[in-house]
């Protein structure tokens, strides 16, 4: 019973302690207070562990009976809880078998009975209990009697409950109910007369209640009295519940349908807290798990509807599924459903009771209840008297008027909204619970997305800080509601034009991150939460197949307006499905853009997020799965990019950001998509693939290139462009654009480039090289002149802060000094009035040099000091800043086009079929566009004689020249020829015109001759080095200069008025200061085109050498090369033959390989045939004469060009003068000696001025030394009895010389041709040649009078060393005479390894040998005439003999011949250096760091010419000069004598030259070849 126990020894000691203990414990509990219920169950236990005492017979009765007797004082209730202790033993004791206990039991309640009333008993006890008691007579009679009270209490009815039983008195309360309320009856009164009916017959209330109900029903207007009636009537909410409940019940079985008045009743009910709803919501059906199933098969029959639409179904399976639809509808028509739950619902949102609405929703699925057209209809009217006083204050537009909205008259409806922050109160969860269901009122989406471009205006204007936070709130909100609202229920509407405007005009006040997220979202998610969404995916997406199959150019617009159709609602899955297609068939491109015309401005804007977010596809490859190719799907998309965005005004700033992002991520794929953007919408093509005449046009002004620059004749640009120009500086893309371009096509290489196919990376670059300068030309001509001053900073920032390239940099700042200098040139000209041409002239001058001065100063932080001790940073700036508009006027472009636009006027004239209207509007633009191109061409003349005025004045301080001639060539090359001619097509045309420019302009310290020699020489490196776009920018540049210099070469009237008496073609060059020289100083017409023959033999054999290499780049390079010089190369039929040669073995070797070479090949091939006709036998090109076997002697051959150079040039190095055995024997102890000293000092001069040796190509020749010392002394002992300095020397340097022999027989064994090594021979050749002029003129021996006469022989001497062309490689970089071009030097030679393995080990052997003073560079050349090859023989066979006489008798030559006539030595110098051309080949700078031949090198520095003639002093001991030789100027003649070309093929040389070599091999002795061979091991 209850937990306490009392302890056993009370009960064994009762009488002494246990009686008073227990008594104790009893007061105690009682006057406990604390815990009622816990002390009075203590009490009960105490008292029945006493109690059960006695009933065990344990302690005796009467004693227990007084103590409990006792105890009743103490509490109140005490004979209760007595009474029920005897409740729990009756039971206890009556279960029990023993009847002892049973009476023990007994007896103790009847000595009880005299404290525990006996109605207390008889409540508790049962009654055999009480009988055996005597409380009462019999059980039975009893048992019946309580039954008989409990039915007439409860089961016997009062008041009458039906209608028939007191029919009377249930008329009267109808009648009551249903009077007119309209007067002075109020519910009150009512209530009173149904008291009153309820008394007098008997009539149930609950009843009556219901009666009330059903009144209610069929008078459901009359709520304000029923209402207060049933408040005032009922006590209890609960009945209340149970009534309509059973209501509702009754319509729960099938096809029975609920009266609206029934939900009504409630609704109004559950408004005014009469009921509570979750009482009410047991009563309905269905349950809510049947509806949470009913939602799933509504999502998976919708997902199945859709996968039937995207699969293919065949006939036979569609029948059965159209059977099987058929019978489900059926089925769903027999039992329409009854949902009471969405009923109610309807009837709480129409009385305004959004509270208890918004806790049924809750209940359901999301958008199940708003699903039911019906619900969505009362929400949506609800939301309507929500919003109206804020759409009136602010959403209505002008000139509508509206209609106007009466509110709820129920007062506990929701507020309306009277400011933006109240829509958050209620409206916001109301359109959310709606979602696309806001579809069925139009009206109303209208209405909330007005709100929303009212609340962005003043979102945009509000700047108060207080305000921003709670306007930033609201901003989301609305956000929101456009991605869960406006957008899924857009998707719903049938095809509504006008919303999808409506929703642009809020979207369009959105930022285009915003928006673009927005689209994504409805894209990617909204579709698959909604299973009527979903169905209208599949079928749009069923539909658009259905108008892509059949789109074609033909029926556009018919599907047009199909697509516009179907892309008013759902414009994401349509585009979604188009651009698939439109990746895998491009033909579709066209027909696509043209079918777009239907478009709203939304879908517009949902089509460039499209766009973008198929451009960014992760899961789509960039490239083709050869890696060498951008995909092609790529490519499709850059060109609709193009097409579409020029056409309809879309915004592009989504899609100038994205390529931008791709670029900082140094991605330049994307580039294609600017570039396509920027040729569609501004016009500006590039491609290398342009004309002559498009190219001229280009040079011209904007209308020029507008009509005579382009493949497609683009026209209506201006509003594109404009575009494109407004998103570039709205959102100021334009600088970092340009930038990143820059930058990336360096990141290209260097960083993308590592894994990618080197094909891949050429194109790269090429794209974004080309996309740069298309960029880069848009903004020039787009920008106004403030715009563009205020984006791009000046040069200095944007090479050293931005790292952007020079090229770029000085790209981008061009159109920024040409708008300045403009712009200044106005102000003066207004500032003083004056009209003389003369005045104009100086104002643009004045104009140049104040814009251009702060130039001249940031372009010296662009390179090193020392480059500007050649070149002023003014001509650099000068060169960098021009453009061809600047330089020429196109005359022939104008007139072509003003023609084209005659002959326009003439046709429209002509022709019959068009109207007159027509024709007088076209002959009026054809008019107006012939007068803005004369204008524009008067106006480009002006500039162009000021820009010419303004370089006349500039070109006297152009060019320092501090050190040679040649340095200043190398600068002007490397830092502005070559940078920039490859830079664009135009810009390839402006640097050969440039050239020609400067050339015109007599500019001081300008030798054009050196210039185009040294562009000409050099091209392998250069080729090599392109990409491919490149290599037609290059090519187009070498035409151009070829053009100038084939106009020169073809007249000499022209040659002698543009270029005798020209500094640029002096063939002496003196000291800075000096001015001047004699007409024997300019290079004559004759010898002019001696050299132009030299630079074709040179083109072509750099052109076999790349042809030969096998390398990919290489052969297409030189055939896009050799494509463009096409007009001009070649003109000779040898060479023209040697590369048609070449060529035709490339097509054979790349047909099945690489057709693309092939392609190239055959194409350069088939051009190169139809060129021979214009071809010329050599001896028609240059003027060429066969000379005397050696008749002549070679002094005479050699001619005055000869002796013209100072008596220095025999101051050679220990290497210069060991070059001819024989020399060294006639040669006294006495004048060796000055002649070192002048050795020694003129090695000085060298290397400090930079042109000499290296001081660590003298530390390898002091280690090679050492190395080959130990044979060379034993060698030399045995031939020299005496150790005096002359003989160490002279057999010093016949080793030398042998062990160069050596290594030249070795290389040309291996079938490789070792220019730079063979350059150097030949000069050493020429040098002697020289020498021994002069020792003839010391002599007295007879000059040769005719200094033209001689230059020719001595071209032909030339050329007749040179027979041993190879047709491998042609290794020729421009010189260097600084350590930063000696280092580039150094590794170009690396790279020519590569191609040419046994040229850098010649290179390493020539670096060892100390180098003579680069006093020339000459031209190598390779030449060989079948009917020279026998004397040739003869010749070489009697200078081996002398050769091999002389080693054999070196000491007795030195003492008997010393005295012996100098015409001897002079012969068998000729006779020796002719050998040496032989072994050779070619002739050779001496000079390691320039390897590649050239016109001429002059020392100019005064401390060398000092040097040299102090040599050249002592020297006159030995031999008389006469004084023309001590001049301070030096003849070139290298230049001025190219050697002729053979007309034999050039495969056959190697085998002659292998002959030549095994003769001379075997006519030196054994050990002397052996030497050689171990020599050139070490040096290999």
């Amino acid at each position: 019973m209850a937990t306490l126990i009392l302890p056993g020894e009370w009960f064994k000691n009762w009488e002494k302690s246990g009686k008073h203990e227990f008594v104790q414990l009893c007061k105690e509990l009682t006057e406990k207070t604390d815990h009622g219920s816990e002390i009075r169950a203590d009490i009960q236990a105490a008292l029945y562990e006493l109690c059960w005492q006695v009933v065990q017979g344990n302690l005796k009765l009467d004693l227990v009976a007084n103590v409990l007797g006792d105890m009743m004082e103490l509490r109140d209730d005490m004979p209760s809880i007595l009474a029920d202790v005897f409740c729990i033993l009756d039971l206890e004791t009556g279960a029990l078998e023993e009847k002892n206990k049973r009476d023990h039991y007994t007896q103790l309640v009847g000595a009880c009975l005299f404290f525990v009333p006996e109605v207390i008993l008889k409540e508790r006890l049962d009654p055999e209990t009480l009988e055996s008691l005597g409380l009462i007579k019999q059980a039975h009679q009893f048992n019946q009697k309580i039954v008989k009270i409990k039915t007439k209490l409860f089961y016997k009815q009062q008041k009458f409950n039906l209608l028939r039983e007191e029919n009377e008195g249930y008329a009267k309360l109808i009648t009551e109910l249903g009077q007119d309320l309209s007067g002075n009856i109020t519910s009150h009164l009512v209530l009173e007369s149904i008291k009153s009916l309820i008394g007098c017959f008997n009539l149930d209330p609950n009843r009556v209640l219901d009666i009330i109900l059903e009144v209610y029903k069929s008078r459901s207007d009359q709520d304000e009295f029923f209402l207060s009636l049933i408040k005032s009537y009922m006590c209890e909410p609960l009945t209340l519940c149970h009534i309509l409940g059973f209501k509702f019940k009754f319509y729960q079985e099938p096809n029975e349908e609920t009266p609206r008045s029934l939900y009504h009743i409630a609704a109004a009910l559950l408004h005014h807290n009469l009921i509570e709803l979750e009482d009410l919501y047991v009563h309905l059906m269905p349950l809510d798990a049947t509806i949470i199933e009913e939602h799933r098969k509504d999502i998976s029959e919708a997902k199945q509807i859709a996968r039937k639409l995207v699969m293919v179904v065949l006939p036979s399976e569609k029948s059965e599924d159209k059977e099987k639809e058929k019978e489900k509808e059926e089925e769903k028509n027999e039992k329409p459903p009854d949902n009471q739950k969405l009923g109610l619902l309807e009837a709480l949102l129409r009385i305004g009771d959004w509270h208890h609405a918004q806790s049924i929703m809750d209940q359901m699925p999301s958008f199940y209840a708003t699903s039911h057209k019906a619900i969505a209809l009362a929400l949506c009217q609800l939301v309507h008297l929500t919003v109206e006083p804020l759409y009136r204050r602010a959403g209505v537009p002008k000139g509508a008027r509206g209609c106007a909205m009466h509110p709820l008259r129920n007062k506990r409806a929701p507020r309306p909204a009277e400011s933006f922050e109240d829509l958050r109160r209620d409206t916001f969860s109301m359109l959310c619970y709606l979602g696309p269901h806001l579809s069925h009122d139009p009206i109303l989406f209208a209405k909330i997305v007005r709100l929303g471009k009212a609340f962005m205006k003043e979102y945009q204007s509000d700047g108060k800080p207080d305000v921003k936070d709670k306007m930033e709130t609201l901003l989301s909100c609305f956000l929101s509601i456009a991605d869960q609202v406006l957008l899924p229920s857009l998707s719903l509407m049938e095809c509504n034009a006008c919303m999808s405007e409506e929703l642009w005009g809020l979207f369009k006040l959105f930022p285009y991150q915003h928006r673009y997220r927005l689209y994504g979202q409805w894209k990617n998610e909204t579709y698959s939460s909604h299973p009527l969404l979903v169905k209208v995916k599949a079928q749009t997406v069923e539909r658009a197949k259905y108008i892509m199959k059949r789109l074609t150019k033909e029926n556009v617009k018919q599907s047009g307006r199909q697509i516009g159709k179907l892309s008013h609602s759902n414009p994401t899955i349509l585009f979604d499905y188009m651009l698939s297609q439109i990746q895998w068939y491009d033909n579709l491109i066209v027909p696509v853009v043209d079918s777009l015309k239907y478009l709203t401005s939304l879908n517009y804007d949902v089509l460039a997020y499209c766009i973008i977010e198929a451009l960014a596809n992760p899961e789509k490859e960039k490239m083709k799965h050869d890696d060498t190719t951008i995909s092609s799907w790529l490519q499709s998309l850059a060109s609709l990019c193009g097409s579409v965005f020029r056409k309809y005004p879309i915004e592009l700033a989504g899609l100038l950001q994205y390529v931008t992002n791709q670029l900082k991520a140094g991605k330049s794929f994307d580039l294609l998509i600017l570039k396509e953007v920027v040729q569609k919408m501004a016009g500006i093509e590039i491609t290398d693939e342009m004309t002559s005449e498009q190219l001229e046009a280009m040079t011209g002004g904007e209308q020029l290139k507008a009509e005579g620059g382009y493949f497609g004749q683009i026209r209506n640009t201006k509003k594109s462009s404009q575009r494109l120009k407004d998103a570039l500086l709205d959102h100021e893309l334009a600088l970092p654009l340009c930038l990143l371009m820059a930058q990336q096509r360096n990141g290209v290489v260097f960083l993308e480039g590592g894994e990618k196919h080197l094909k891949l990376v050429g194109h790269l670059y090429d794209q974004c090289h080309d996309t740069l300068v298309q960029f880069g030309g848009f903004l020039a001509s787009n920008l106004s002149t403030e715009d563009y001053i205020k984006r791009v900073p000046s040069i200095d920032i944007l090479c050293n802060q931005f790292h952007t390239p020079h090229d770029a940099a000085f790209f981008l700042s061009r159109p920024m000094y040409a708008h300045q200098i403009l712009s200044k040139y106005d102000e003066l000209k207004k500032a003083e009035k004056g009209n003389r041409q003369q005045q104009k002239v100086h104002k643009y001058v004045a104009a140049c040099e104040q814009v251009m001065t702060p130039v001249h100063e940031a372009v010296v932080s662009l390179h090193p000091a020392r480059v500007w001790d050649d070149l002023r940073p003014q001509f650099y700036a000068t060169f960098w800043s021009l453009t061809m508009y600047d330089l020429a006027v196109p005359h022939a472009a104008y007139e072509r086009e003003v023609n084209k636009l005659k002959a326009q006027i003439k046709a429209i004239e002509e022709n019959p079929e068009i109207p007159l209207n027509k024709k007088k509007k076209e002959k009026e633009r054809c008019t107006a566009l012939q007068e803005k191109l004369q204008e524009e061409e008067k106006k480009q003349l002006e500039h162009v004689q000021r820009v010419l005025h303004r370089l006349k004045l500039e070109k006297d301080n152009w060019l320092l020249a501090k050190s040679t001639k040649n340095e200043t060539i190398t600068k002007f090359l490397q830092l502005c020829l070559f940078p920039r001619c490859i830079f664009s097509s135009i810009d390839a045309v402006y640097c050969a015109r440039f050239v020609e420019l400067v050339h015109q302009q007599k500019t001081p310290n300008f030798c054009t001759l050196l210039c185009y020699d040294r562009v000409f020489s050099a091209i392998i490196y250069t080729v090599a080095s392109c990409t491919e776009n490149e290599s037609h920018r290059y090519g187009r540049f070498l035409c151009c200069m070829l053009e100038t210099v084939t106009r020169w070469h073809s007249d000499r009237a022209i040659y002698e008025k543009e270029c005798v008496n020209y500094p640029g073609f002096l063939t002496i060059f003196r000291a800075t200061g000096f001015d001047g020289g004699n007409k024997a100083d300019q290079l004559d017409y004759e010898n002019f085109r001696h050299v132009v023959h030299k630079w074709h033999y040179m083109l072509t054999k750099a052109s076999v050498h790349c042809l030969e290499t096998g390398d990919y780049t290489h052969i297409r390079n030189i055939l896009i090369v050799l494509t463009k010089i096409l007009p001009c190369y070649p003109k000779v039929l040898n060479l023209g033959q040697a590369l048609e040669c070449r060529v035709h073995k490339i097509c054979l070797e790349e047909k099945d390989k690489r057709p693309d070479l092939y392609a190239l090949a055959m194409g350069y091939s088939g051009r190169l045939k139809s060129q021979k006709v214009h071809m010329v036998p050599e001896n028609e090109f240059h003027h060429k004469e066969q000379p005397a076997r050696s008749a002549t002697p070679a002094s005479q051959q050699n001619g005055p060009g000869s002796t013209g150079k100072p008596a220095t040039s025999t101051n050679k190095t220990e290497e210069g003068t060991s070059e001819d055995g024989d020399r060294g024997k006639d040669k006294s102890q006495g004048t060796t000696k000055p002649v070192n000293k002048a050795n020694s000092a003129a090695a000085k001069v060298t290397t400090s001025n930079g042109n000499g040796a290296l001081n660590s190509t003298k530390a390898v020749k002091e280690r090679d030394d050492k190395e080959k010392s130990g044979k060379e002394k034993k060698e030399k002992k045995e031939k020299t009895p005496g150790n005096t300095p002359e003989l160490k020397a002279e057999n010093r340097r016949e080793k030398q010389r042998d062990e160069r022999t050596g290594k030249e027989e070795r290389a040309v064994r291996e079938g490789k041709e070792k220019t730079p090594k063979a350059d150097r021979e030949k000069v050493k050749a020429e040098e002697k040649s020289s020498k021994d002029d002069k020792a003839k003129a010391g002599n007295g021996e007879p000059m040769e009078p005719s200094r033209e006469r001689d230059t020719i022989k001595e071209s032909k001497n030339k050329e007749k060393g040179d027979r041993s062309a190879v047709a491998g490689s042609l290794k020729s970089p421009v010189p260097r005479s600084e350590s930063a071009e000696s280092e580039r030097d150094h590794k170009r030679r690396k790279l020519d390894s590569h191609s040419s393995p046994s040229h850098s080990s010649s290179v390493k052997d020539n670096s060892n040998e100390p180098k003579e003073p680069a006093s020339k560079h000459h031209v190598n050349y390779n030449s060989v005439t079948r009917s020279k090859s026998r004397e040739r023989e003869m010749e070489k066979k009697d200078s081996e003999n002398v050769q091999g006489r002389s080693k054999e008798k070196k000491e007795e030559k030195d003492r008997k011949d010393r005295k012996r006539d100098h015409a001897v030595n002079d012969r068998e110098t000729s006779q020796e250096s002719k050998r040496r051309k032989d072994e050779n080949g070619t002739n050779s700078s001496k000079n390691s760091k320039s390897t590649s031949p050239s016109c001429d090198s002059p020392l100019s520095a005064e401390k060398e010419k000092s040097k040299r003639s102090k040599s050249s002093s002592k020297e006159k001991a030995e031999s008389v000069k006469p004084e023309r030789t001590s001049s301070g100027g030096k003849k070139v003649n290298s230049a001025c004598r190219p050697p002729p070309v053979s007309h034999t093929p050039l495969e056959s040389r190697h085998d002659k030259e292998k002959s030549e070599k095994k003769e001379k091999r075997d006519s030196s002795g054994g050990k002397e070849e052996k030497k050689h061979h171990k020599s050139s091991d070490k040096h290999r």
